[in-house]
């Protein structure tokens, strides 16, 4: 072909490429609707159940299309805030100080779960058990055997492998560590003082993995390791869970069951501010697991497309609703009828250029 006909050839493959990607919003198919596309991005916490809610949801709006992000709270905050997605997810609720930064959001519990203890201990062919001061412990690198006074302490009559502890933890700004620190500093004061809490700290000890996905692969690949995640990505791993001590004294393991039960705990103070922690329940909590957290959607109050923020409106109003029993089958914890309440308040507010949604 002559370089003529080659640049030529080049121009209209360009022009179709061009038209093929603006031309996004137009018919699907049979329904003769033109389709909506949402951006979300954010928690890698809550990705494995907002991948079902966003096939289930599809399926029964097929002109709505999402795409969400598993990058972390923080990015998904930082993409709000930029207004570069339509919602983000996090598992850290924004506090007044950074609502003040931001554009008008409204932030909705959508779902709970256990950030639970996993580890890779070959020989241990029971769960382990750790008390809330040994946990501290191992993450502030006081203890760095596993077979620590401490440790056997908390696992009478076991055995423990003589491995060094590894620690793992995430290396990115995380909803899970703000809910894990939180923990921490609750039940140690020196956790309290040295690290403190949030959604990215300082580590004394340990090696950092990006996301969910590289705490679990630092955690499978390194014997004597020990980290932080969702449930859903050790049984997708296959790694064990720990049992932690709740203020019942307790070995508790992390279920759906056992987070329902640390909401509860905390049923008035939710009421009064759905930011509020939910780790550590109190020792009438006896079934409670003590490292449990809310994640929420952060919504723009406010946006220019009337179709994609009604879709958006839709999208959500079913996460609330139909959408908690397939969270339940994922072995989140359903919101309480308290906290449903609240969400279907704070979603009346949405707008499309000041004016209310159908």
């Amino acid at each position: 072909m002559d370089p003529h006909s080659c640049r030529k050839l080049t121009a209209a493959l360009v022009a179709a490429a061009i038209f093929s990607i603006t031309g996004c919003k137009s018919n699907t198919g049979d329904t003769g609707q033109e389709s909506v596309m949402l951006s979300g991005a954010g928690s890698t916490f809550v990705y494995p159940v907002m991948t079902r809610w966003i096939q289930d949801y599809s399926q029964q709006h097929p002109n709505v299309r999402i795409n969400y992000q598993s990058i972390g709270s923080g990015g998904g905050i930082q993409q709000v805030k930029m207004g570069t997605v339509d919602f983000g997810a996090s598992d850290a609720a924004l506090s007044d100080e950074q609502l003040k930064e931001m554009k008008p959001v409204i932030q909705i519990p959508e779902s709970a779960g256990p950030v639970c203890i996993t580890y890779n201990l070959p020989d241990l062919k029971q769960p382990l058990q750790l008390s809330p001061q040994a946990l501290a412990a191992i993450f502030l690198g006081t203890i760095k055997s596993w077979q620590d006074p401490a440790i056997t302490k908390d696992n009478p009559g076991v055995q423990m492998p003589k491995l060094p502890v590894i620690v793992a933890h995430r290396a990115d700004g995380s909803g899970t560590t703000n809910i894990f620190t939180t923990y921490l500093a609750a039940v140690s004061p020196e956790w309290q003082s040295k690290v403190g809490k949030g959604s990215s700290v300082s580590w004394p000890v340990g090696v950092g993995g990006k996301g969910s996905e590289g705490v679990t692969g630092n955690i499978r690949n390194a014997p004597g390791a020990i980290g932080y995640v969702e449930l859903t990505y050790a049984e997708q791993n296959h790694l064990p869970v720990a049992r932690i001590k709740n203020q019942a004294g307790a070995y508790i393991a992390p279920t759906a069951q056992a987070t329902t039960a640390a909401i509860n705990a905390f049923t008035s103070q939710l009421a009064q501010d759905p930011r509020t922690p939910i780790v550590n329940p109190p020792a009438s909590a006896k079934d409670a697991y003590p490292i449990s957290g809310l994640t929420f959607l952060i919504l723009p109050k406010d946006g220019q497309d009337k179709e994609k923020r009604s879709a958006l409106k839709s999208f959500v109003q079913y996460v609330i609703t139909d959408g908690q029993s397939t969270a339940g089958s994922l072995s989140y914890a359903p919101l309480p009828d308290g906290v449903k309440q609240y969400d279907q308040q704070q979603l009346q507010q949405l707008t499309a250029n000041g004016l209310p949604l159908q």
